[in-house]
């Protein structure tokens, strides 16, 4: 090998290693890039289209106080959410209390906050049974043989709490029931009882106000059976998320003051929460069935 040779073989022998030296440094830079977008979903309680456009000012706001783009995903049902959040495409979510439960089967999250509510003043709100004014129902137990509607299956207020006072007044769903609709969400609920098209539904207490104030729902046309309170809807974090991001998106929810804004956020505030306050919600859906749900 002549000298020529032997420079140009040297040459190439540090150039790899400056190479491999290059890429060292640059690996854990990647694995460490700061987050450039927070994904956060919504689970579809009303019409998808109108929970999106309902939470675009939160999510200017959430944005702004974490200087930072800010995505919303609703998907088409509950699952979708829970189904998003479970391959890592979701880095917050807002569930309700059972989806949440559903979803740390398949995911690692834990809650973070929920909102103080603006009827009880507390963390809970109110799950309601409705039937239509016009029909002779006058307890849950007469509900017994006839048409009952749920919104999601995996709804909280309007799946899993309606089914716990169905069970409450003896009645087994769907096997007491003459049939089970489910509606997709507790607005269409509202319609299907307001109209007489089922006997009875489960529904959110604080969504039928708000439909009742739009003029969507005739509260004439509406009577409320039965009602029982609901640990509040958890926002909901992976467990891998930074913690400094964490402790921001904490921070944004409980300093939150404009009225507007929470107003649309149906709070007066919001609070800290744990898992602990969902141990209700997972043990009544493991007894009635409604961890790994089938309709």
């Amino acid at each position: 090998m002549n000298k020529r040779m032997m420079v140009a073989l040297l040459i190439m022998v540090i150039s790899v290693f400056l190479l491999a030296g290059c890429g060292g440094t640059d690996t854990p830079k990647t694995n460490k890039a700061k987050q450039d977008v927070l994904r956060v979903g919504l689970i579809p309680n009303q019409a998808p289209d109108k929970i999106k456009a309902q939470y675009e000012p939160f999510r200017k706001y959430l944005s702004e106080k974490l200087n930072m783009p800010v995505e919303l995903f609703v998907a088409t049902d509950y699952a979708g959410v829970v189904e998003a959040m479970a391959n890592d495409k979701l880095d917050v979510a807002y569930f309700g209390g059972l989806t949440y439960v559903q979803a740390k089967q398949r995911a690692k999250i834990h809650p973070i906050v929920t909102e103080i509510d603006q009827e009880t003043k507390t963390t809970k709100y109110y799950s309601l049974i409705i039937v239509p004014a016009e029909k002779d129902i006058k307890s849950v137990s007469e509900i017994k043989g006839k048409v009952f509607a749920f919104g999601d299956i995996s709804s909280t207020s309007g799946s899993l709490y309606p089914r716990i006072m169905l069970d409450k007044a003896g009645i087994k769903v769907p096997n007491d029931l003459k049939n089970v609709v489910y509606t997709g969400g507790h607005d269409a609920t509202a319609q299907a009882v307001q109209n007489g098209a089922v006997d009875a539904g489960g529904i959110e207490g604080r969504i039928l106000k708000r439909l009742i104030m739009r003029g969507t729902v005739d509260e004439q046309k509406i009577k409320v059976l039965e009602k029982t309170l609901v640990e509040g809807y958890p926002w909901v974090v992976r467990d891998s998320l930074d913690k400094q991001l964490e402790a921001k998106i904490v921070d944004a929810f409980l300093t939150m003051k404009d009225p507007t804004l929470l107003d649309l956020m149906r709070a007066t505030a919001f609070a800290k929460v744990s898992d602990a306050n969902y141990a209700e919600a997972e043990q009544e859906a493991k007894r009635l069935g409604l961890l790994n749900p089938k309709k």
